[in-house]
């Protein structure tokens, strides 16, 4: 992927947001367990930063896929990745199937206005028995008259607390798991949204994680974003950028992190010299950075090959972009844990404090291999385009 001197002013604007506007807080809003999200999404989205590969028309700076990609790496600097993730989840997750197939009407009402940084969205797919397995969602929607009536729950929301509406995947139909689901804009002050409770999670303190029943809740049927039937297709398209930007993000956060080890191992002294004076330790250093530079050519390299496609008119991923978006998910979420673990070990007793920066990736890293479709997920994507995996039986 070829970074030009576009790509490093974005790169440059980013990180003074990092500096400046974010990482001050982190410590403050790790024990709050929440940001203020609208107060930061609206600094984001004044400079253009919630639209990065969105359209002109709906007030995005109309850059290709590369830039966000750039962004979300350079947001890995965050010293909470909880805000990270939930600038992510408004980026990438709950607005690409508004982007890419929603009428004018709700581009206007939600899309534009959470470019411009005036709503926070959230992404309503998760329940609590249903995670990677989407297919298995149970959350339905029924027409009534001019409206749909929304019965459920969604689990593991990012943003829940805060969110002013829900790209909510449901089952319209009764016909088979792939074809009759939906994707539909709920506003979340409409009657029958119940934020029921924030999560306590062992990591991304810092964001607010919701789970949310919805009890008979009625919206307009124009709140269909593209066809009905179409939701599990729509939700699978846009996995290969969530997967790229998740895989992007944690890149800096890993190079943070083994720069805070070699810092705080070069000042430790054990047994009459620093910690990081034993080859065992710098050696190890070295071999995880290097790890972590090959993620970063593959994400590049998925994110090259994703945009040539795209040019050509392709409306998602081909098999061999989604093979290289979900390798590079899956190195991403085995990486951050071997670095986060590695690097923590070298701390000795330090690492196991709550408030090193270390122990906070070692418990926000882990994520990375669970959300957006688990490692186990990835590997059976990647074993079935391989040609590995057996094929299932017809029942």
């Amino acid at each position: 992927m070829h970074l030009t001197e576009t790509h490093e002013d974005l790169r440059k604007v980013v990180a003074k947001v990092v500096d400046n506007d974010i990482n001050p807080n982190a410590d403050q809003w790790e024990a709050d367990c929440i940001f203020p999200a609208h107060d930061l999404f609206k600094k984001l989205g004044d400079l253009g930063l919630l639209g990065i590969s969105r359209s002109e028309d709906v007030g995005g700076l109309g850059l290709d896929y590369s830039y966000s990609v750039v962004a979300a790496e350079e947001l890995g600097r965050v010293r909470c990745p909880g805000v990270s993730m939930a600038i992510g989840v408004q980026t990438d997750m709950c607005t690409p199937a508004l982007a890419a197939f929603g009428s004018d009407e709700l581009k206007a009402e939600f899309l534009a206005p959470s470019i411009a940084g005036d709503l926070v969205g959230c992404l309503g797919v998760s329940e609590a028995g249903a995670g990677s397995d989407v297919a298995s969602i149970k959350t339905t929607a029924r027409k009534d008259g001019g409206d749909y009536v929304i019965s459920g729950e969604k689990m593991w929301i990012t943003s829940g607390s805060q969110a002013d509406w829900m790209c909510c995947l449901c089952n319209t139909s009764q016909g088979k798991p792939h074809q009759n689901k939906s994707l539909i804009i709920v506003p979340m002050d409409t009657p029958g949204v119940q934020r029921s409770r924030k999560l306590h999670k062992m990591g991304m303190w810092s964001s607010d994680t919701a789970q949310i029943f919805l009890d008979d809740v009625r919206v307009p049927q124009r709140n269909l974003v593209g066809g009905e039937g179409f939701g599990f297709m729509m939700q699978m398209a846009q996995f290969q950028e969530e997967r790229l930007w998740g895989a992007a993000n944690v890149i800096k956060g890993m190079e943070t992190v083994i720069q805070d080890t070699i810092a705080y191992t070069g000042q430790r002294m054990v047994f009459g010299q620093p910690v990081l004076h034993n080859q065992v330790v710098h050696f190890r250093l070295a071999e995880l950075q290097t790890e972590v530079e090959a993620l970063r050519a593959l994400v590049y390299r998925a994110t090259e090959l994703y945009l040539e496609e795209k040019d050509a008119g392709a409306l998602q991923g081909s098999k061999e972009v989604v093979k290289l978006a979900s390798m590079a998910k899956l190195k991403a979420g085995r990486l951050a844990r071997e670095v986060a673990d590695a690097c923590l070990q070298y701390w000795g007793g330090m690492g196991f404090m709550w408030e090193s920066s270390v122990s906070r990736f070692f418990r926000d890293g882990r994520l990375i291999s669970i959300g957006a479709g688990a490692d186990e997920v990835m590997l059976g994507i990647i074993a079935k385009l391989m040609g590995t995996a057996p094929r299932r039986r017809s029942s």
